[in-house]
């Protein structure tokens, strides 16, 4: 009975420790008045060239028409849409091969297609670039839809529409995928914004933003804008316009202020959502709820992704304010559209959507808002009698992700300098005139917790408790068979049942 209650005392611990370390890894597919010296109404067929200084609040200036970066040239050099993901052109190697990549603060590495796919018209041939220098090294990235594998290497890169110069940038060059080319995209590569804490195999592997920030000497931030407002990939039209900034923030393309969030920790673009409100309803939630593992701002995502208790509160509180009656459940889990007569406007059956921001004195907060045209997104004619719409809010089960969907209605500035991330309403939000996003603050946070976003361990972290984990059941399962080894010398048989199968599948 002895020997009995000790073995299963030590299948327990043993069993205990292979659970623990059993964890998945993913990438997901984003108050201060920003003061600059010239006039945020300045004509846009003006020069202005951005010089390389800051000032005291780390924003660019533009002055200097010697510098290396000119914002203006920068408007407009991205294409797509929410539904396709919104790209730009780049010329990669030597002589230069131009593809198209996607535009993704979710991510850390600059991988572009090194073979050919059926999905895609381009790839990058390293065979025919002098200046291609392979490492041997195998990388792949999971997302949340999608996977690719690759080898590593480095190359130049030149942007058209970007600073002048070339950048030798790591890139990893996609041998296979699967789910991670789409139909109807007309991009070939995924441009990874985020920090090195993401990066793989590792965070060596310095990103592309690090690189051009070392090589060109621009400040360390970039700001997009993204014009796609619910535009869907079924959509007739040519794909809008957005503009990608490197090195600052361009003042023609927001209006009022900028307002920023700390950014709670560099790895993805994590940031402290402290309630939600649909139309004038507080969702009345503990602040925790919405950031259980993580709060990020990801241009790479399409929708806004709520974690499952705040999605269905969402629903719950859209339902309760909406004047349509017995909704399908299908149009909230994204299995359905919601169709009206052509020329109908179904805005107005929608609240809005409000999101609140921990701003940088931490005793107050502010809300970007969101009108329902950005989240009840236009999907389809059906034989010209009908328009076809789909929710652009769904459930999360790993964290809240401010995607697409709500970006489209604001210029955000990655200010990683300060470690900040700035809101202000973009100057492409607007349908028939009206604005379709809203900011305003600041308010206090006195009635939320000091640290919505503590006590949730990250993935970096739970890697090394992970491995830690692994080096104590690696020393407790040599003991364990070195006691069940012993009495086999006594002629007891020896044998080992099948269950030693379980330790196998719990390995896998």
């Amino acid at each position: 009975m002895a020997n009995l209650a000790s073995l299963s005392i030590w299948t327990f611990v043993f069993s205990f420790c292979f659970g623990a370390t059993e964890c998945h890894f993913s990438i997901p597919l984003k108050i201060f008045p920003g003061k600059f010296n010239v006039s945020a109404g300045a004509n846009r067929s003006s020069v202005r060239v951005l010089a390389l200084r800051s000032d005291g609040d780390g924003l660019s200036l533009a002055s200097d028409p010697s510098g290396t970066v000119n914002f203006l040239d920068m408007v407009n050099n991205l294409e797509g849409d929410s539904g396709r993901g919104y790209y730009i052109e780049m010329s990669i190697g030597t002589p230069g091969q131009k593809l198209n990549i996607l535009v993704d603060t979710g991510s850390s590495n600059f991988a572009v297609a090194a073979a050919p796919h059926p999905l895609i018209t381009r790839y990058f041939n390293t065979d025919l670039s002098s200046t291609y220098e392979s490492t041997g090294r195998s990388v792949a990235v999971r997302y949340t839809q999608g996977s690719w594998e690759g080898e590593l290497g480095t190359d130049l890169v030149t942007i058209p529409k970007g600073p002048n110069g070339s950048i030798a940038i790591n890139i990893a060059g996609i041998l296979s995928s699967d789910g991670f080319f789409l139909p109807e995209i007309k991009w070939q590569g995924i441009l990874g914004l985020a920090y090195p804490a993401l990066a793989r195999p590792d965070p060596s592997v310095d990103p592309f933003f690090n690189s051009v920030v070392k090589q060109l000497g621009i400040p360390d931030t970039f700001s997009l804008q993204m014009c796609g407002a619910g535009l869907s990939a079924s959509s007739t039209v040519d794909p809008p316009a957005g503009s990608f900034i490197m090195g600052g923030a361009e003042p023609t393309l927001y209006r009022g202020s900028i307002w920023y969030t700390p950014i709670v920790e560099a790895w993805y673009y994590q940031v402290e959502v402290l309630k939600l409100e649909v139309g004038d309803q507080n969702l009345n939630l503990d602040c925790r709820e919405y950031n259980v593992d993580k709060a990020i701002v990801d241009s790479g995502t399409t929708l806004l992704r709520l974690p499952i208790n705040v999605f269905n509160a969402v629903v719950e509180a859209i339902t309760r304010s909406s004047r349509i009656q017995d909704f399908s459940s299908g149009f909230w889990d994204g299995t359905k559209l919601a169709c009206w007569p052509k020329g109908e406007n179904p805005w107005d059956f929608f609240p809005k959507l409000s999101i609140y921001l921990r701003a940088t004195n931490t005793s107050q907060s502010f809300r970007i808002t969101i009108l329902p045209q950005l989240y009840i997104q236009p999907i389809a004619d059906l034989d010209g009698e009908l328009d076809c719409f789909r929710f652009g809010v769904s459930s999360s089960a790993n964290g809240l992700v401010i995607g697409a969907t709500v970006m489209e209605g604001f210029y955000v500035v990655f200010d990683r300098a300060q470690k900040r991330l700035g809101f202000a309403l973009s100057s492409c939000a607007v349908s028939d005139g009206a604005p379709l996003s809203e900011i305003g603050g600041p308010f206090s946070a006195a009635d939320v917790a000091a640290d919505c976003s503590g006590g949730v361990l990250k993935e970096p972290v739970l890697w090394v408790i992970s491995y830690a984990l692994v080096a104590v059941c690696a020393l407790i399962l040599i003991g364990l068979l070195l006691l069940l080894l012993l009495p086999c010398r006594r002629g007891d048989g020896g044998e080992i049942t099948d269950e030693s199968s379980l330790v196998r599948h719990r390995i896998k």
